[in-house]
């Protein structure tokens, strides 16, 4: 029987190139998008940048600016240089707003002056601070004298002890011989109290300080427009309220003396006024009883706690 002759299969050896130009043209769409990438339109990437700026604005997440960038829709600034931009106009802004006016205390001379001013209250009042019932610190507001609730105010209550009388006045004479501003602030602990009088610790700490303001201006003469009163309850504790001794520490009325004198200018002196929630000027001996100030959220952002009762 014959054999067939097996017919030899041809085989292609060209396959090869079709998953070579597969390869080939995937490389060049990849350093094409490389390159494409590398090439960053600057002019709409300013627009996104600013637009995005914007958008965040309105919804309240960054602080709105009220300086008027130029934008040129065409070919816009980069949002880098807008940003340079307003940050500069808006400090120039708070400069001149809270630059001190022509005949004000230089920052070196008031710090002298306050140093000067603490060391006679620190004799002045030597055995109250040794007792506890007086503390005083410097902040950067300026100097802060403390009269805490056991030396000066019965507990839950608004007026002054009548022993505590004489300490005071010798503290309003040291500081009427000064034209600083003075700004009154009441603080408590962080215990709930409500009885009659105060609602919550808002109304006690608040009370407290303007009572200060009140005897300031009927007993000891000042003027009005260097004082300013306002409540602040227990959100600014200077120390633990887990302990008995912290709370009576945090249960204070704190005579603030700002680094200022008080002939500032009418700007300064109107936003001074915005930031008190209670002024001075209101409190009167048949007013201070029936108009307890209320802290306003505007102004007194921080508050709450207790004066032990």
């Amino acid at each position: 029987m014959r054999r067939r002759a097996r017919r030899s299969a041809h085989s292609n050896r060209d396959r090869w190139l079709v998953s070579y130009a597969d390869f080939v043209t995937l490389l060049f769409a990849f350093f094409v998008v490389l390159y494409a990438s590398s090439q960053v339109d600057k002019r709409k990437v300013g627009m996104l940048a600013l637009a995005i700026q914007v958008a965040f604005q309105e919804m309240g997440v960054f602080q709105a600016s009220t300086t008027a960038v130029p934008i040129d829709v065409a070919k816009p600034m980069p949002f880098s240089t807008a940003q340079a931009i307003e940050n500069t106009e808006r400090t120039a802004s708070l400069g001149r707003i809270a630059s001190p006016p022509d005949g004000l205390l230089g920052t070196g001379v008031e710090n002298g002056d306050l140093a000067q001013l603490q060391a006679e209250l620190e004799t002045a009042l030597a055995p109250e601070m040794k007792r506890g019932e007086i503390a005083m610190r410097r902040e950067a507001d300026g100097l802060v004298i403390s009269l805490r609730e056991a030396g000066f105010f019965e507990s839950g209550s608004a007026r002054m002890r009548a022993s505590s009388q004489a300490t005071f006045d010798r503290i309003a004479k040291i500081l009427r011989q000064r034209a600083y501003r003075l700004r009154i602030e009441g603080h408590s602990d962080n215990a709930p109290i409500h009885n009659s009088q105060f609602p919550s610790n808002w109304e006690l700490s608040t009370s407290r300080a303007t009572e200060i303001v009140r005897l300031l201006i009927v007993r000891d003469g000042f003027s009005p427009d260097r004082l300013s009163a306002a409540g602040f309850a227990e959100y600014h504790p200077v120390a633990s309220n887990r302990t008995s001794e912290g709370r009576g520490m945090n249960r204070r009325v704190d005579i603030v003396i700002l680094g200022h004198v008080a002939t500032e200018a009418p700007v300064a002196q109107a936003r001074t006024r915005a930031q008190s929630p209670v002024t001075a000027p209101a409190l009167t001996k048949t007013a201070q009883a029936s108009s307890v100030a209320k802290p306003s959220p505007a102004v007194v952002s921080n508050g709450g706690g207790r004066l032990q009762q």
